[in-house]
């Protein structure tokens, strides 16, 4: 069987996974596999619970699907590198996107930071995590990151962990290569990557990034990007320089 099967349904199930267990179904569940996908009673899905690896499990039920039983196991729980995504919140649907596409690039964590140009008062902490489900289902991800409660910048970097390398994406850094600047950078106690507002960062909100310890100020580009657009280029880079994108030898 290929390692990864991408034509299958995939499904997030919050339960124990074993050969033979039967899980039933919550509404939304069976509402997606019977309405959405057209799937019946004997069709076969993918299922997964960020525990115990994805397993094959066919559909049950009279009208509609009621319950899945579990057949094998199809791939063992995999880990996710120890990335933690930091951001200043956005609006909706830009929010949604930057989430799902932290998930698709690795982050193991999404800390949301508030900060001085925060443009977004609250968070739906329920929404992030349901758009972080949907990118693993989609996606073949078998680790669900996780959805931290926001907090402001000066919490966040006083919570840190000493040994982590925090890569602060500065739009008023010196343009240079950030391969090269990235490969420079010291990762053993995992990586938090920051990405400010719309607006950037407040000048004092820099001077205290600048002095955390240690940083790496690194710049995206010779062009201005949105939030959303950062993100993702930001992890793109990370993940090529020091994360999980280099294979098992790391190079």
């Amino acid at each position: 069987m290929p390692e990864f099967d991408f034509r299958a349904p995939r499904l997030f199930v919050d339960a124990e996974l074993e050969p033979g267990a039967v899980l039933a179904l919550e509404r939304d569940q069976s509402n997606y596999l019977g309405n959405v996908l057209r799937l019946a009673a004997g069709d076969r899905i993918l299922v997964f619970n960020g525990r115990n690896g994805e397993w094959q499990a066919v559909i049950a039920g009279r009208k509609r699907p009621e319950t899945l039983t579990i057949i094998k196991q199809t791939r063992p729980q995999d880990g996710l590198p120890d990335l933690t995504y930091a951001f200043a919140p956005l609006k909706h649907a830009r929010l949604d996107y930057m989430v799902q596409k932290a998930v698709e690039m690795g982050a193991a964590r999404l800390q949301p930071v508030v900060t001085r140009f925060t443009q977004v008062a609250r968070v739906n902490g329920e929404r992030m995590r349901a758009n972080v489900v949907e990118a693993a289902e989609q996606c073949g991800i078998l680790t669900v990151a996780e959805v931290a409660e926001p907090v402001p910048l000066e919490r966040f970097l006083a919570s840190r962990d000493a040994g982590r390398l925090l890569i602060f994406c500065d739009e008023a850094a010196e343009v240079a290569n950030p391969l090269r600047a990235l490969e420079q950078g010291a990762a053993g106690g995992g990586i938090d990557v920051l990405i400010g507002p719309e607006g950037g960062f407040a000048d004092e909100e820099r001077s205290l990034l600048l002095r955390q310890k240690p940083i790496l100020r690194l710049s995206l580009g010779p062009r201005i990007l949105r939030a959303d657009t950062a993100a993702v280029a930001a992890l793109a880079l990370v993940q090529a320089a020091l994360g999980d994108w280099r294979g098992e030898n790391g190079g």
